[in-house]
């Protein structure tokens, strides 16, 4: 419950115009200090559970242990991390890329969701709780890639999870 809580209340930071990327290049010691705030360690957080869940714990385990692996008593990057769950995906799933739209925009998306009989269709599009005029920015550019999981009708509920990745503005 109190991860929950600090979950909604970094979404809160993080839907604001004001808000800033979780990764970006610093030219500064100050800069870096800047970055090292509650909202990046939080949706930090959120973003590697968002992984977990659609990689399955399985892989997601391994993808740690090889970037542990790889990188133990050296330097790593942001990139290490996603080339090792790469790595372990054996190039079915571009993580590097799904999870840099995650890192390098500030904020995150709405998903909307119509169905029309049997047609189900999804959106994305920035959210923003609030328009600050002094900050505001044009986002419209922004495109995440939104692992989306679902069960229908046909499963018992317990291994029939289906996946989908949103990496348009729309899909059906």
């Amino acid at each position: 419950e109190d991860f929950l809580n600090l979950i909604f209340k970094a979404m809160m930071k993080d839907a604001l115009n004001s808000s800033h990327p979780v990764s970006s290049s610093v030219q500064s010691s100050e800069q870096i200090e800047e970055m090292f705030d509650a909202l990046s360690y939080i949706k930090g957080a959120s973003l590697l559970l968002m992984l977990k869940h659609y990689l399955t714990k399985d892989v997601f385990q391994a993808g740690i242990e090889v970037y542990l692996h790889n990188h133990s008593y050296g330097t790593a990057q942001s990139d290490d991390l996603w080339d090792s769950m790469n790595e372990i995906t054996n190039g079915t799933l571009d993580v590097k890329k799904m999870m840099k739209t995650w890192i390098v925009h500030k904020g995150f998306p709405l998903v909307t969701v119509v169905r029309k009989g049997k047609i189900i269709s999804v959106q994305q599009e920035k959210f923003l709780y609030r328009v600050e005029p002094e900050n505001w920015t044009s986002d419209a550019s922004y495109l995440w890639h939104i692992p989306l999981t679902y069960i229908t009708n046909r499963c018992n509920f317990t291994h029939c999870t289906n996946a989908y990745l949103l990496d348009q503005k729309s899909g059906m």
